[in-house]
């Protein structure tokens, strides 16, 4: 497997994969306000350490035509610029061509929401922005039918993918996650994300919206980190109840300091395990 390294704008960097430690892409599931950003992006940086800042300007796929959507591109990408110059590399969601470029400004990394990961058209703009690319596994997509996504995106010449397990349709209102699908994931060559969150969601569960179990969030988590995986992705609200869209699912902020723990010296275990795969 290559590595897919992304330097910060304190002059660090975050790598995925080839037998990096665990790393972590987190924020709230969208920009609520300015304000609520910045707050949750320095919590999380004061809790992690060197993560990247993960958080949509726009959510184009919500249940219900009433619910938030975000502040829309412009001012979602000032805000995440603010961000960015405070010192945290950016992850966002792009959901049409056009966005890509735009988006790809401010953005270090371009994520192709899971509905959407067969759109060529998107898939290839992504991919010719340069940055990197996380492809989110469709919930109705077999682990190794990603092969074709990624290789749309490498059509460009940009190799810098990850691959983002977030659960399968299984019936109705409800996902699982087979931990095979992560060995199948990472024998396609590209480092592995697992979204602890989106993994626990009742899709349209509420009703008018998602619901979610996030008392799942560690054994999940737990689980894949000992199948193999380069990263995980979770979103966390200071008080989930609250949050404009996917609080059923997030992980409460005051409980990240010590998942993070127990989950790093288990992802430090693993990766000394004779025939773990690089």
């Amino acid at each position: 497997m290559t590595a897919v390294e992304l330097s910060t704008p304190g002059g660090g960097r975050i790598v995925f994969g080839a037998g990096h430690p665990l790393a972590l892409i987190a924020g709230p599931c969208i920009i609520e306000s300015e304000e609520h950003a910045g707050f949750l992006a320095r919590e999380i940086g004061r809790i992690a350490g060197p993560f990247v800042f993960k958080a949509s300007f726009d959510k184009a796929n919500r249940t219900s035509l009433s619910s938030y959507r975000g502040p829309g591109l412009e001012e979602g990408l000032r805000i995440l610029a603010g961000i960015k110059a405070a010192g945290y590399p950016i992850l966002t969601d792009i959901h049409e061509p056009w966005q890509a470029g735009r988006a790809a400004e401010v953005a270090d990394i371009l994520q192709i929401p899971a509905f959407l990961c067969r759109q060529t058209d998107l898939l290839v703009e992504a991919g010719r922005t340069g940055r990197i690319v996380n492809l989110k596994k469709g919930q109705f997509l077999a682990p190794e039918d990603m092969r074709l996504a990624a290789e749309k995106v490498a059509s460009t010449g940009n190799t810098r993918i990850l691959l983002t397990e977030r659960g399968t349709t299984f019936g109705y209102h409800n996902l699982v996650v087979d931990m095979r699908g992560l060995v199948m994931l990472r024998e396609l060559g590209f480092p592995v994300v697992f979204d602890a969150t989106h993994s626990v969601q009742l899709p349209g569960g509420a009703g008018t919206a998602s619901g979610g179990q996030s008392q799942f969030i560690e054994p999940l988590s737990r689980a894949a980190i000992a199948v193999g995986v380069d990263a995980l992705f979770i979103e966390i609200h200071e008080a989930p109840e609250r949050a404009l869209s996917d609080g059923a699912n997030a992980l409460r902020l005051d409980l990240l300091a010590p998942l993070l723990d127990r989950l790093r010296r288990l992802d430090a275990c693993v990766r000394n395990l004779p025939g773990r795969p690089a």
